[in-house]
């Protein structure tokens, strides 16, 4: 979306401080390695002050950024707006951007785990038929979300938005910048339970996403959570209820697993039957596409141009990879991030995976559990035995209970201090025909374990 100099000043309440109100920003940044040429980099105060970046910015191509204090003139004719707070500035802008995308629909969708596989999901549903933007990677943030919508062409008939959070309140706040007409809660679990207060704060904020949603609106809910009709008792909007119970008004049924742990499955809904397949890997996918399948149909895309759109998807980096290496080892890399949730769903598909060899899971602490992280890690070591798992490398002291449970139940258990030291564990102990999964939070690093497996030689 194209701004000019003057749009953003007046937007944000900014002064303008050099250079001229008609210089156009076609598009936005707050990371100068993403800006591009002729875009407007906001900087940001944060871990790392971004004003320290604005001399890249400008080599970069910058039309113009925005600051919350003097800074050096730029070294052309770029344009530099001052604003009290560099967030704020930017939800203003976000806001700017909804406005001038009225005519589209959006569809925000959050939940404890699968948000960003259900938004890409739900753009490749949506865009055999219409003109979708989706959050790229996951903006799903106060930052993200602004730059998702500034980010989508004028064009756009469907925005699809993923939002995130951390404390209560986030989503009324995104909600309040992108003003949803669809939401997508994928499912409630311990995600960030550490913040919010457990299940049931977790619970209520998901929800304000529902709750923001408007009478005429859409809310699709996973039919099998457990606060399902808490959430559709907070929403004006008709409730669309998604998953494997037989009540579910779109449901799904015949899973079933290729040897690549790719997902067919039927869906049944008030449109129609159809077969679905997915290139994504593992069967907890199949609930996040009959979601995704689901809201393309409501905004208008045909149920099967809408399961033709998800077969086409694929997922993004670090989720649910698989790969065969060079040694011949299959690594199964879901390292981008990790919650009870999204474990369980990746140990079981490892259990469920053919393999020649040994099943091992490098496993480290998922992060933001609170008083909750003991039990949850201690229960992902159970799950390891009962999936069939024949190591497991624990990762870190958080994952102690885990590493006790998994003892306990006969599974073999190497301790590793950090991902330095799980690299030689794993590395030194594979063999080929062996499948490997690599899972935690994203603070933790455990991509360079899948990495350095991908670089061993034959």
């Amino acid at each position: 979306m194209e701004l000019t100099v003057a749009d953003i000043a007046r937007a944000t309440d900014g002064h303008l401080r050099a250079g001229s109100p008609d210089v156009r920003a076609t598009s936005f940044a707050i990371d100068t390695r993403l800006l591009e040429p002729g875009g407007c980099f906001v900087a940001l105060v944060a871990e790392r002050d971004g004003h320290a970046f604005i001399p890249d910015a400008w080599a970069r191509g910058a039309a113009a950024v925005i600051v919350t204090r003097p800074v050096a003139a730029p070294p052309g004719p770029g344009a530099v707006v001052e604003v009290a707070d560099g967030l704020t500035a930017l939800a203003a802008l976000g806001r700017l951007a909804r406005a001038r995308l009225a005519r589209a629909q959006v569809i925000g969708v959050t939940g404890s785990a699968g948000k960003t596989a259900t938004k890409d999901l739900t753009a490749a549903a949506i865009g055999t038929t219409r003109r979708v933007h989706a959050s790229p990677a996951s903006f799903n943030n106060e930052a993200g979300v602004p730059l998702t919508l500034l980010s989508a062409p004028l064009d756009t008939e469907v925005v699809v938005a993923e939002m995130g959070a951390r404390f209560a309140g986030n989503i009324t706040a995104l909600s309040d910048i992108a003003r949803p007409q669809l939401g997508i809660v994928t499912h409630v679990g311990l995600a960030h339970a550490g913040h919010l207060g457990g299940p049931a704060g977790v619970a209520q904020v998901k929800g304000e996403l529902i709750a923001a949603l408007p009478a005429d609106g859409v809310a699709i809910l996973n039919a099998d959570c457990p606060f399902a009709e808490s959430l559709a008792a907070r929403s004006a909007a008709r409730v669309v209820r998604v998953g494997h119970a037989a009540d579910a008004d779109v449901r799904v049924s015949d899973v079933a697993l290729d040897d690549e742990l790719r997902p067919r499955f039927v869906l049944d809904t008030p449109w129609g039957r159809a077969a679905v397949q997915l290139s994504f890997h593992g069967e907890h996918h199949a609930q996040n596409a009959a979601m995704a399948i689901a809201a393309a149909v409501e905004v208008g895309v045909p149920l099967e141009r809408a399961a033709a759109g998800v077969a086409q998807a694929r997922s993004a980096a670090l989720r649910m990879e698989v790969t065969h290496t060079e040694a011949g080892v299959t690594v199964i890399n879901d390292a981008y991030n990790s919650s009870p949730t999204s474990a369980a769903a990746a140990l079981r598909a490892l259990g469920r995976l053919a393999v020649r060899g040994r099943r091992v899971a490098v496993l480290g602490e998922m992060l933001e559990l609170g008083d909750y992280g003991p039990d949850a890690h201690a229960e992902l070591g159970s799950l390891a035995a009962r999936v069939g798992i024949d190591l497991v490398v624990a990762v870190g002291d958080a994952a102690r209970p885990l590493a006790a449970t998994a003892t306990a139940a006969g599974v073999g258990v190497l301790e590793a201090a950090d991902p330095c030291r799980a690299i030689t564990l794993v590395t030194a102990y594979v063999r080929p025909g062996d499948a490997v999964l690599v899972k935690a939070s994203r603070g933790v690093g455990l991509d360079g374990v899948a990495a350095a497996l991908a670089e061993a030689p034959a």
